[in-house]
């Protein structure tokens, strides 16, 4: 009788761990899939790369759409740090994407990163922020939020991405020389991420 109950239980423990990595790995493939139908949609095709091993010195390909208007840092939060209520705020952003409302999740992203400038997500605001600038076609918007990504959280993982991005805009404005010069810094700092090898393929047909 005990032998049977222990092997029920088992079984249920069993049925309980294998919902569980099913779970798992479904939120991992609609993770991906969000990503890829967002990249589809806004135009980017630029996957997300590895997380960068060094970080950048900020130079003259960060700071080269930017212009006049150069970034400040980030004014302290008004708020103390609540990550459950940040991610909301940021998902709620980024929902405005799937949506393609690209003025509203604009103007989301730049109050969350106003509101929350400290924040986990705040690199990742500044990113999509870009993005969406880009796909409503500002492309100085674009550029300084790309921009700002490795001039405000130069350790974050999409700072390759940003720079990659960042070189597609000055190519849209047809500033060739800043184009290399970009391309180059994300191969030379990332080598071996998404970002440095599309960099490598732009470079190649410049």
């Amino acid at each position: 009788m005990q032998l049977q109950q222990m092997q029920d239980q088992l079984s249920r423990q069993q049925g309980i761990i294998e919902e569980l990595q099913n779970d798992v790995a479904r939120m991992k493939q609609e993770s991906l899939e969000r990503y890829q139908d967002l990249d589809r949609r806004i135009g980017t095709g630029a996957p997300a790369p590895e997380a960068p091993q060094n970080s950048p010195a900020g130079g003259e390909a960060a700071g080269a759409a930017a212009g006049a208007a150069a970034a400040q840092p980030p004014a302290a939060s008004s708020e103390p740090g609540d990550p459950a209520k940040e991610k909301l705020y940021y998902d709620a952003a980024f929902d405005l994407i799937k949506a393609k409302d690209f003025d509203k999740a604009s103007q989301a992203f730049n109050a969350f990163l106003r509101k929350y400038p400290n924040s986990q997500y705040a690199g990742n605001a500044q990113y999509w922020l870009g993005e969406v600038n880009l796909a409503k076609g500002d492309l100085q918007a674009a550029g300084q939020a790309f921009a700002k990504v490795s001039q405000l959280y130069p350790k974050h993982n999409k700072v390759p991405d940003s720079l990659y991005k960042l070189a597609d805009v000055e190519r849209r404005l047809g500033h060739t020389d800043r184009v290399k010069g970009i391309l180059q810094q994300v191969i030379t700092q990332y080598p071996g991420t998404s970002a440095a090898q599309l960099a490598q393929r732009d470079l190649q047909k410049l």
